[in-house]
């Protein structure tokens, strides 16, 4: 059902692909229906364990945008019909189209830019090529990985996930993702990608210098002209290992497409400052909507 909607509908934002969306299951706790021809995603829990919710009102739920031909159209019926409820991960293509509607003025419905949560979007070339000034550090830092290690790069199959698994676990130990509860539960997606890669369809590459793993890249196609990556790790002892996982993937993984989305950076310092170090072309902006409190 997801795939169909999402071969229909192609999406836009990261989120949208039932992978991502079976990875993070346990933690947003997903539910899901068909109504008037689109596919809602939503969750009766998530507010309450993960999110400050916009109101104090209980029993809030936790919607993200409709997947069908007229999403702005199922957003007012929802709030029409459902007195406690937000949607988040918005993308501007529908927000324009919400404003166009006169229910939402009715409605009182407000629109708060969710920043933390805007795609990173890059040409491909870019991100292979690391041409011009401002890439010099980012080619320095590939090229010593080069120059200095014997390495080999292989597309993720079967054989190659434990190896994957080890270079997590040795990630995790690192950055002691024990005593952080968002490398936490990041970790537990990552596992139920791999434990159910044969039923996914993701793709992946991994790097390894004398039989160590050193990098690892989970990706797949997110639509006709972008490919999306959902986990890129490396063990940062190496190197420019970084720098040559992202290269490898991307030259090897993303041949049919001219742009890459790399997600989101959550609003974690580092992760935004690594994230604009790639020099986006452009960003794909999210808002969450929720009805004025009165």
């Amino acid at each position: 059902i997801f795939n169909k909607y999402f071969k229909k509908y192609p999406p836009e934002i990261s989120e949208f692909t039932f992978t991502n969306l079976f990875a993070w299951q346990e933690y947003y706790q997903f539910l899901f229906l068909e109504w008037n021809e689109h596919l809602i995603i939503f969750s009766k829990n998530f507010l309450k364990t993960w999110r400050t919710p916009k109101s104090n009102l209980e029993n809030r739920l936790y919607f993200w945008p409709p997947i069908g031909e007229k999403p702005e159209n199922i957003i007012i019926s929802l709030f029409e019909i459902i007195k406690n409820l937000e949607i988040h991960r918005v993308p501007e293509s529908i927000i324009n189209k919400l404003k166009e509607k006169k229910k939402y003025n009715d409605l009182n419905l407000e629109i708060e830019e969710d920043r933390d949560n805007w795609d990173y979007i890059y040409k491909k070339e870019n991100l292979i090529n690391l041409s011009g000034n401002r890439y010099r550090s980012k080619r320095r830092y590939l090229e010593r990985f080069l120059n200095k290690y014997d390495y080999e790069f292989h597309l993720i199959s079967e054989e190659w996930l434990e190896k994957c698994k080890e270079l997590q676990n040795k990630w995790c130990m690192i950055n002691e993702c024990q005593k952080h509860k968002d490398l936490e539960e990041e970790y537990k997606a990552i596992d139920r990608m791999i434990e159910n890669y044969a039923e996914l369809n993701y793709r992946g590459g991994i790097l390894l210098v004398e039989d160590i793993p050193v990098g690892y890249t989970l990706g797949e196609i997110l639509n006709n002209n972008t490919s999306v990556i959902h986990i890129e790790k490396a063990h940062t002892h190496y190197e420019g290992s970084y720098q040559a996982i992202n290269k490898m993937f991307i030259e090897n993984c993303c041949k049919e497409v001219d742009f890459i989305n790399r997600e989101q950076d959550l609003g974690i310092p580092g992760l935004r400052r690594a994230k604009q170090s790639y020099y986006p072309d452009h960003m794909i902006s999210k808002s969450i909507i929720f009805k004025k409190p009165k």
